[in-house]
């Protein structure tokens, strides 16, 4: 059984989506009548993989207000950036390995992407969540996300992590570096050097093998986890994702 975090967090701000929507969060934003946070939070108690769930955030009452009511899950303040709230706690008695990260504005996500994904996670110190832009345009036709082109297709980010050991803080160590480059694809993988931007640039590496050598790089086992849940791609970043995940759920 993992632990399941559910990062609730705000940047530093007013969040212009939170701000045309009403509400003081983005998390609280309401997708098909409930908060995000509580949509999502509902989900990962349901998984039978996760035996508790932990929400962070900086507001805690206003956040703690919508939640479900359940013994499994509790709710705590983070320190800082999401990185430095994983790297004090993770491992001690509230966040107890291996755990399971995502983030609490990804309304679509269902029971089985995430059993899918925990079940492909347990031979490497983090696995990374990636959906493949063929997978979204099937569904989603023209759908717009931050894509990282390699040999073979284009990906982004699922917002799904397994950190399976203490090896895995040696990747949050630099999380906070990366995390201000996370839309800018040619960015985030100079993080890990020339060679590795080279190749992607010249598409002759695929996804897998270059999320691994930035990983040995930082002295862990760090794998991508390939999903079929065009879904898991769409967390709520603008109105378009907005007007998206309504529109599914409405459905």
């Amino acid at each position: 059984m993992r632990t399941a975090v559910l990062l609730a967090g705000r940047r530093p701000g007013p969040d212009p989506l939170a701000v045309a929507e009403g509400v003081g969060l983005k998390v609280l934003i309401p997708v098909a009548g409930e908060p995000m946070v509580a949509r999502v939070a509902r989900t990962l108690l349901a998984c039978p993989s996760i035996g508790a769930v932990r929400v962070l955030t900086q507001d805690i009452a206003d956040v703690a207000a919508v939640l479900p009511a359940d013994p499994r899950l509790s709710i705590h303040r983070s320190e800082g950036g999401i990185a430095q709230t994983l790297m004090t706690r993770a491992g001690g008695p509230d966040l107890p390995w291996p755990l399971f990260v995502t983030t609490a504005d990804h309304p679509l996500l269902g029971v089985e992407t995430v059993e899918d994904f925990i079940a492909r996670s347990a031979d490497a110190d983090m696995t990374i969540g990636m959906v493949e832009a063929r997978v979204v345009h099937r569904r989603f036709p023209g759908n717009r996300r931050t894509w990282l082109t390699f040999r073979g297709g284009r990906w982004t980010g699922a917002n799904l992590f397994a950190l399976n050991g203490p090896a895995a803080l040696r990747v949050l160590a630099m999380w906070s570096a990366v995390e201000q480059d996370r839309k800018k694809g040619w960015k985030l993988i100079a993080r890990f050097g020339p060679v590795l931007l080279l190749r992607a640039l010249t598409r002759t590496i695929t996804i897998e093998r270059a999320v691994a050598k930035a990983g040995r790089r930082l002295g862990a086992r760090v794998r991508a986890v390939p999903l079929a849940d065009p879904l898991a791609a769409v967390d709520v970043d603008k109105p378009s994702d907005l007007a998206l995940a309504r529109e599914v759920l409405a459905a």
